[in-house]
């Protein structure tokens, strides 16, 4: 069986790819034939590039260059984009028929399976169009006073902190930020952080799963609960977390979460899911206008007018392509990448990462300093000079570049990242001319 044919049928039932695994080489069967179960671990398969061969195969993206910024939102598989295709091709024969009454109710098994995987009850799942929205549902739908204070770090992503700020001049609220270690590799210090945070006025918290400008994981849960505690609702930005590494609702026990799924997912561009606590949701405003008839109902906060089926129908093919790598070996494979640059870096004396390489605090996203160096001017460098897509971060306490691969990308890909900053870390950059 040729790659074009393995690569369609990661997006088959699961029936049809079993039945056609008798035709596959050895190599190609360890993805889908799930029912036999696969003998390496996934540490050990992370570094299998074989394996990995094969699903960079599903990805349609440009080699001319090298896309290490995938947090910023990721190519999605062919199969999740050739369903996204299909499904608008099919809109578009008569929207109102095929869209509305055909194609809209099947939203709601894409609800049922983000549930599934969350690990939450389908009417706790509202499809968005990205983390902000779902945040913005979060942080405008609580009733707040003017002097009531909405707490977080200072590190939290930008258009979360300007929805406060927001807030702050339109009502009068206040927008309590603090600063946290960079790394931390100590939960129990956050958590401290939050709560020595805490005042008499404090309403809210907002925090981060994964901090998308270092890849910081933060103790959720007990943030979480000792919010609960006190009364204090805690909203999540798990923006960068679903589908990343492996958790589920249990693990955070929150009340609020929102994710975008073009990123870590794979998910067509444009496409999100916020959970919301079923005895919350009454109580939390849709950013959009519902009927009152709504007010229990997790789809108050999909009211947003006339918007595409197809983008979410394919999400589907997307989570299937994601239960088809597996979670665990998707992480596993994710940090194993971030490890192979981040290690060689570390090597020399001029170069700071600023983001924990321990397991339990980081996976994919990681923030490198070269002392010296600006890094937007890196940022330039890298692509002027190499094709090398990365982001810089410019933050009060401290900055470098933010590196991001995915599970498309290949050693090589790396082996010409690391090598590039050495020329820097070397050399320096080139002068202008």
């Amino acid at each position: 069986m040729n790659r074009r044919h393995f690569l369609g049928a990661i997006g088959k039932p699961a029936a049809a790819v079993l039945a056609s695994a008798a035709l596959r080489p050895a190599g190609l069967l360890r993805i889908t034939d799930l029912t036999r179960g696969i003998t390496d671990s996934p540490i050990q398969l992370a570094s299998d590039e074989d394996f990995w061969h094969e699903i960079q195969q599903a990805f349609t993206v440009d080699r001319t260059l090298v896309n290490l910024n995938n947090g910023g939102v990721s190519p999605a598989p062919a199969v999740a984009q050739e369903a996204m295709k299909r499904h608008l091709d099919y809109s578009n024969e008569a929207p109102v028929y095929t869209m509305w009454r055909i194609l809209e109710p099947q939203r709601e098994t894409v609800r049922s399976r983000l549930a599934r995987t969350f690990g939450c009850d389908a009417e706790e799942v509202a499809l968005t169009r990205n983390a902000s929205e779902g945040l913005q549902i979060a942080q405008f739908g609580f009733d707040l006073k003017p002097g009531d204070e909405v707490l977080t770090t200072n590190q939290d992503y930008p258009r979360m902190i300007n929805t406060f700020k927001q807030r702050e001049r339109r009502e009068g609220i206040v927008l309590k930020q603090f600063s946290i270690p960079t790394p931390s590799e100590d939960p129990s210090e956050i958590v401290r952080l939050f709560e020595a945070n805490i005042t008499p006025r404090t309403r809210l918290i907002l925090m981060c799963h994964i901090i998308n400008i270092t890849g910081q994981i933060l103790p959720v849960k007990e943030v979480v609960q000792m919010g609960r505690r006190r009364g204090i609702p805690v909203i999540v930005d798990g923006a960068h977390s679903f589908a990343h590494f492996t958790f589920d609702h249990a693990t955070l026990d929150c009340d609020y979460y929102a994710t975008s799924l073009h990123k870590w997912l794979f998910a067509p561009i444009g496409t999100g899911m916020l959970y919301v606590r079923r005895d919350k949701i009454k109580d939390l405003w849709p950013l959009q206008a519902a009927a009152d008839t709504q007010d229990s109902d997790i789809r108050k906060y999909e009211e947003i007018g006339t918007h595409p089926a197809a983008n979410y129908l394919a999400i589907a093919e997307a989570l299937t392509f994601h239960q088809g790598i597996g979670s665990e070996r998707k992480e596993e494979r994710l940090r194993y990448l971030t490890h192979y640059w981040a290690k060689r870096l570390l090597q020399h004396d001029r170069v700071r990462l600023h983001t924990s390489l321990k397991p339990e605090f980081s996976c994919a996203i990681a923030n490198v300093q070269i002392d010296g160096v600006d890094p937007g001017e890196l940022t330039n460098h890298l692509w002027k000079n190499h094709r090398i897509i990365v982001t810089p971060i410019k933050h009060d306490e401290f900055e470098g570049i933010r590196v991001t691969p995915s599970v498309y990308t290949t050693i090589e890909e790396m082996d010409r990242f690391v090598e590039a900053m050495e020329e820097v870390v070397r050399e320096g950059l080139p002068e202008k001319g």
